[in-house]
């Protein structure tokens, strides 16, 4: 099998906006990030787990070209020490144990400082899902039924069945092949989509190559180890310290804010007249989104900020159908955006894989996410989830609003 990953810009753009905010705040922070297959009737052969330690070990030999470097730096808010920084780095496989010894076949796990591992992630599933996609199944019967796929779903947006406004593809994590997602890039740049926008990837590779915007907001990880990796914090205010470093990082540039590590609700308290304003606006990763932008809009109102000025980006799970309608819920009354990744990179006559590599420690501490929905969060150590779960209730029930 050709090499999966060809390219160390093939990741997400978030992991650079927040590499670089780890390059300059917390160099020595180190974390553990774990791999977790949530179908429950998907299985890893040998052959499978032996070709993505090939695999793996080779995205270990990649490093930087400088015309990857320059382009990045043509990012607004990238800046040249980090540049600087990505020209000596390369990824390490000592950093990685991959085992069997698991109801899917596959374990892996990544230990090192966060500016190594959190680069890891996003290759990795890239990688695990190519290779399971083409020794469990006929690949090119599954790229043609991508494409078939994908050619309706296209027609939907040009008959203007559906009106989406704003959108982005999202799915390198998961999609089914590298060629799949460039065909989905390069027919969405060329397609007429009547009334809706195809903003960008969040590849940056692939924005690079096909001439479309990097794009990407930050993710979980940012919150989580910020506000939970320093043994002194309260991780109740998880987001409060998320949030100050990132404006001390960025000011205005790069700014959607990320709601639900710690629950919306609890993300509202910090979330007040400063930030509010700062941040462009919010992203959607989990619950009700119809709820979740009500609730948005009415915080905004509260503060005296025009929601109209404000964007609500959605990226839970999302499609076509469902962007339609949440779009036209909110038309006229904020920004909408989308950020579409599985049903955009990996729709096939199969079921996708649900593979997720999470943090899971900071700095030998545990770290967890409690969204706002049951099942999306991963933590090793049910203790830790029930002392955060604790924090947010107190806080909660205690501080004055």
């Amino acid at each position: 099998m050709e090499n999966i990953i060809q390219s160390l810009l093939e990741t997400d753009l978030y992991k650079f906006s927040m590499g670089q905010a780890i390059y300059h705040n917390f160099p020595d922070y180190t974390t553990t990030w774990t791999f977790k297959c949530r179908n429950k009737d998907v299985k890893f052969t040998k052959e499978m787990v032996d070709e993505i330690k090939n695999q793996i070990l080779a995205y270990c030999n990649l490093t930087f070209k400088e015309d990857e470097l320059t382009y990045l730096s043509k990012v607004t808010w990238i800046k040249k020490s980090y540049v600087d920084f990505l020209r000596l780095w390369h990824p390490r496989y000592e950093d990685f144990t991959i085992g069997t010894d698991a109801d899917c076949g596959l374990t892996i796990e990544t230990n090192g400082t966060w500016l190594n591992t959190s680069l890891y992630e996003i290759p990795t599933l890239a990688i695990v899902n190519e290779v399971y996609f083409r020794m469990a199944y006929d690949y090119k019967e599954l790229i043609a039924s991508f494409e078939e796929k994908l050619d309706e779903k296209i027609k939907l947006l040009s008959d203007k069945t559906y009106n989406i406004g704003a959108f982005s593809e999202f799915g390198l994590r998961r999609r089914l092949s590298a060629e799949a997602q460039e065909l989905a890039v390069k027919k969405l740049k060329e397609a007429n989509l009547g009334d809706s926008i195809f903003v960008g990837t969040s590849n940056v590779l692939l924005a690079k190559k096909l001439g479309v915007n990097p794009v990407g907001t930050m993710a979980h990880e940012w919150i989580m180890c910020v506000g939970q990796g320093n043994h002194k914090h309260n991780p109740a205010y998880s987001n409060w310290y998320a949030l100050d470093y990132w404006v001390k990082e960025y000011g205005i540039l790069n700014g959607t804010a990320l709601t639900d590590a710690i629950t919306t609700d609890c993300f509202l308290r910090d979330f007040q007249l400063t930030y509010s304003t700062l941040f462009s606006g919010v992203r959607h990763d989990s619950g009700d989104p119809i709820e979740w932008g009500e609730k948005m809009i009415n915080h905004y109102k509260s503060l005296g900020i025009d929601p109209a000025t404000k964007t609500l980006l959605f990226s839970d799970s999302l499609d076509f159908k469902r962007a339609n309608d949440i779009n036209a819920h909110f038309k006229g009354r904020a920004k909408v955006a989308f950020g579409i990744g599985t049903y955009i990179a990996n729709d096939t006559k199969v079921p996708a894989l649900n593979i997720v590599m999470k943090t899971t420690a900071c700095n030998g501490q545990d770290v967890a996410k409690i969204s706002d929905v049951a099942g999306k969060g991963m933590c090793k150590n049910p203790d830790y989830v029930d002392y955060l779960q604790r924090c947010i209730d107190w806080r909660m029930t205690h501080e004055k609003v």
